[in-house]
């Protein structure tokens, strides 16, 4: 049998013993041996040295002694080390207790804002205070600003907003706008997602934008204050549309800071849904284009009338009180606003005024609405003033048929002690029997030349003449010297 008891290693970290041994036979006799291993003594330093192995190979038994080494102990301290738990001075919370805080917190929160009788159903997933009193702060700063617990229902997100960190900030931008404190609570109940705005990202490229828009620098804060809502609009969204939309039809584009300052509304206006289908609805009616434009920058807002809720059964009404059916463009272009107030009611109660002041047959009250639609808007008090006057001055039934008041129902626009009495005692006076319109259809100047007059002729009794339609589609002065005159609006011809 041979036995090779050693080989030499380099490297400190191993050690290898091979043994061959070659087929068993079993003899009476019993080999035993010894063999003892040596390994430089600075190799017994750091790995430690095997110094003795005993085999008993008939036995099939073995035993080996070794020396322990360094190694050893080394590990024997490691391991024992272990078992021991280290103290610290600082011990994290695992992540379900901090979980579990955290719900618990919201808990509170919760409840605090039940007992004030905020619905926090809507607040699951929004990040809150994890204190009740940095809550409590949140709700005292907006009741500072005039907001009751019935505006936070109406947008509980706004809890969602730091104080220090949203609302300050934007407040203050605003402020330096021009933007009057008087007017915060209104603006933040029509659009508190303002208080989630960044000053810079959001809010600022929209006030830049509005001034690109021909809207004076001054006018800005009142554009905000009319329409809060536009400060969350795209840039090159439904603004940029609207705009072109109008200016393409007709408007001005001298005329379009002063339209958006009117009206700023138009900036949240569809033009497929809303503006084209109301201009084509009234060019449809017989009013041309131009005019149409005209009208828009006279008074914008009536773009703000509802086509089908509103326009559309009001002109219904114009006809059932038996106003002409071509009378219809003259009319709205007078007094656009015919189209957009509760026209039914106010067109029964002037018809039973009149008709209670002279005998009007209902022919007649559509030729009155015809030739002054502003009368559906005129106060019953004022226009029975203005009757007693004509009844007392001598203007009566039996004197002179009161049709006169049908053909010149301008009449009741006049200030009976600036305008009426003055000029009726000056031509009792000098004898004149004269219409209403000759009395009053002139300015100051007019009249005194009127005076001189030795008769009044047949031709100046005649009542003022109807409405021109082309009088809103003239040429504009402005016009050829607008900024952009070189641009095209074919696109929308």
């Amino acid at each position: 049998m041979k036995i090779r008891s050693c080989v030499g290693i380099t490297k400190p970290s191993l050690l290898l013993v091979h043994s061959e041994l070659p087929a068993l036979t079993f003899h009476k006799t019993k080999l035993t041996w010894t063999s003892t291993l040596r390994f430089p003594s600075n190799y017994e330093r750091t790995s430690g040295s095997v110094t003795r192995f005993h085999c008993n190979v008939a036995g099939r038994t073995g035993a080996s002694t070794s020396v322990s080494s360094s190694s050893s102990k080394s590990n024997t301290v490691h391991l024992s080390r272990k078992q021991v738990k280290p103290s610290s001075l600082y011990s994290r919370p695992s992540l379900s207790n901090m979980k579990k805080e955290r719900i618990a917190n919201r808990a509170k929160v919760y409840e605090f804002l039940r007992v004030l009788g905020i619905i926090p159903d809507e607040l699951d997933g929004l990040e809150l205070p994890v204190t009740v009193e940095v809550m409590q702060e949140r709700i005292d700063f907006l009741h500072k600003l005039g907001l009751t617990i019935e505006d936070i229902n109406n947008y509980p997100l706004v809890l969602g907003c730091s104080v220090k960190k949203n609302m300050i900030p934007v407040l203050d931008y605003l402020g330096k706008l021009g933007v009057r404190k008087s007017t915060f609570t209104e603006f933040l109940r029509r659009y508190p997602q303002v208080l989630h705005a960044s000053v810079v990202v959001d809010l600022a490229p929209v006030v830049k934008y509005l001034q690109g828009l021909d809207i004076k620098p001054n006018d800005i804060p009142r554009v905000l204050e009319k329409y809060p809502e536009v400060l969350g609009f795209k840039l090159e969204g439904t603004m940029s549309t609207s705009v072109a939309y109008l200016v393409g039809i007709g408007v001005s584009r001298r005329e379009v800071g002063g339209v958006l300052t009117k009206y700023p509304e138009i900036l949240g206006m569809r033009v497929g849904r809303v503006i084209k289908p109301f201009v084509e609805y009234l060019e449809g009616l017989g009013i041309p284009r131009l005019a149409i434009a005209r009208l828009i920058e006279k008074r914008p807002h009536i773009l703000g009338f509802g086509l089908e809720e509103r326009v559309k059964p009001n002109l219904a009404s114009l006809l059932e009180f038996n106003v002409r059916k071509a009378s219809l463009p003259s009319i709205v272009a007078q007094y656009p606003e015919i189209i957009g107030i509760d026209l039914k009611p106010k067109l029964l109660g002037q018809r039973s005024l009149i008709q209670s002041i002279i005998d009007l047959e209902p022919e007649d009250f559509g030729t009155v609405v015809e030739k002054m639609p502003q009368i559906v808007s005129l106060s019953n008090t004022s226009m029975v003033k203005h009757a007693d006057f004509l009844k007392g001055c001598g203007f009566s039934l039996q004197q002179r048929p009161l049709d006169d008041l049908v053909a010149f129902p301008a009449f009741f626009t006049y200030g009976l002690e600036s305008t009426i009495k003055p000029r009726d005692k000056i031509v009792a006076k000098k004898g004149f029997k004269c219409s209403l319109s000759w009395l009053l259809n002139c300015s100051d100047e007019k009249f005194k030349d009127r005076l001189n007059y030795d008769t009044i002729e047949m031709e100046e009794m005649e009542t003022m003449p109807s409405f021109d339609m082309n009088s809103l589609m003239e040429p504009r002065s402005d016009e050829s010297d607008s900024d952009y005159e070189e641009d095209s609006d074919d696109e929308y011809a």
